[in-house]
């Protein structure tokens, strides 16, 4: 059966990539505050960096920031990076990242805007309402969804790190457990944090066929190599590092997306040769 992840996988096989390239057009990073700045931000980023990226990660806020027409921009940005994907033959997912939480009509209606509107391909969520509030966004194996399980903020502590009565594991380690049982449709992964390496140790050991989408390296701290380590499969795959200010900040994109790539793969290949 066709799912996200078997497209997810065919791109990573395609650009011999695990690189996510986010895409978060920061008003301070446009020369100008207005949508047209940032689509060209956005168009300029896809342009350079597409033959190096395993997927494409728009973050919802910073459109929406824009009112109507920063949603029309995003779809517009969703667009440019399927055309991509055509020239390369090789569909490039995009993953929003607009962390929905709601249950019934509502998250089917988010679920609605995110892959019939805008045509992403999957979404991260906030699973803490539930099965029941995934349900809409998981019923078609070919859309993806990425939980939020341990993320790379400091606050994360707060309630992710919360023991739990069964088995006095933490609030995380549980979520990702849930994650395995849910995954009937082979589309449902988790968002752990590349700053949190004990934990991706740990969510690793407790989902180990899962893929994880992991910010943090870079800007936030997160240790490429150890993330790595900690975090990828046994088969050396199964982990996106998503980077985004340390792309779009760079003089040139392109060339700091291709370098990123290669030094993802030289730490996976010490990895598997060394042995974790």
């Amino acid at each position: 059966m066709e799912s996200f992840f078997s497209f997810l996988e065919r791109r990573v096989d395609d650009c011999s990539s695990l690189l996510c390239v986010g895409l978060d057009p920061h008003v301070s990073q446009l020369p100008k505050p207005i949508p047209a700045s940032a689509l060209d931000f956005c168009l300029h980023i896809v342009k350079e960096t597409a033959p190096y990226a395993a997927a494409f990660k728009p973050n919802a806020a910073f459109f929406e920031f824009f009112g109507p027409e920063g949603w029309a921009v995003l779809k517009q940005v969703i667009e440019a990076i399927q055309e991509e994907s055509d020239k390369l033959g090789s569909m490039i997912p995009v993953i929003l990242d607009a962390k929905r939480g709601d249950i019934a009509s509502t998250a089917e209606a988010y679920a609605k805007s995110a892959f019939e509107q805008l045509g992403a391909h999957a979404i991260t969520l906030n699973p803490y309402l539930g099965r029941d509030s995934i349900e809409p966004f998981i019923g078609n194996a070919k859309k993806g969804v990425f939980l939020l399980c341990k993320t790379s903020n400091p606050g994360a502590q707060d309630l992710q790190d919360l023991k739990v009565t069964e088995g006095s594991i933490p609030l995380y380690e549980h979520v990702a457990k849930l994650a395995q049982t849910w995954n009937t449709n082979k589309n449902i992964g988790l968002v752990v944090g590349a700053t949190q390496p004990e934990a991706l140790t740990r969510v690793r050991a407790a989902a180990s066929n899962l893929w994880f989408l992991s910010p943090g390296v870079g800007a936030q701290g997160g240790d490429l190599a150890v993330a790595l380590a900690a975090g990828l499969r046994q088969d050396g795959s199964g982990m996106l590092i998503n980077v985004s200010r340390g792309i779009s900040g760079a003089e040139n994109p392109g060339l700091a997306a291709a370098e990123l790539r290669d030094q993802i793969s030289e730490s996976k290949d010490t990895i598997l040769r060394e042995g974790r």
